[in-house]
């Protein structure tokens, strides 16, 4: 696994200058510095990004099919069995029968999930506020909205006012 040295995206006069021109560099040494705070935040407390991905969907929508919350969190069919699994032998969701079709599960989120979910909040806002640190309050505003602004243009979605 790379270091945090080995992720820099400058290293002086050992970078080449064409290197440091490439923002698509800049942003994916960023990004993979920030999964990884976010991923070691998480193990820390016994969960992975999943958890937290499937609990805020269930938290903000509602109990959903299976299908439907694959869907939803982009999470593979195949590999949401196994978050779900553990979700379940943690006490935070509940599967029960659809009543609409006996042959699927409805997922719900359970009390002890929503106050997982309220940890799982707090972890990650400590991890926002390292990353952030060396940004102001309106700094952090405007690079949240520039890269939601590149990231619509790139996926071709209409443009937020």
């Amino acid at each position: 696994m790379e270091s945090g040295d080995e992720l820099r995206f400058d290293h002086g006069d050992r970078t080449p200058e064409r290197l440091r021109g490439q923002l698509s560099r800049l942003v994916g040494m960023t990004a993979v510095q920030m999964r990884r705070a976010a991923g070691d935040a998480l193990r820390a407390v016994g969960a992975h990004k999943d958890d937290f991905v499937v609990l805020a969907a269930l938290a903000e929508f509602g109990p959903a099919s299976q299908a439907a919350l694959s869907d939803r969190t982009r999470i593979y069919k195949s590999d949401l069995v196994a978050v779900l699994n553990a979700l379940a032998r943690g006490g935070w969701i509940r599967r029960a029968p659809d009543p609409a079709d006996g042959r699927r599960n409805v997922i719900t989120i359970t009390d002890d999930g929503e106050r997982r979910l309220a940890e799982l909040d707090r972890v990650l806002d400590d991890v926002n506020e390292h990353i952030m640190a060396p940004l102001g309050r309106d700094e952090r505003a405007q690079l949240f909205a520039l890269l939601r602004r590149v990231n619509d243009h790139l996926a071709g979605a209409p443009e937020r006012a």
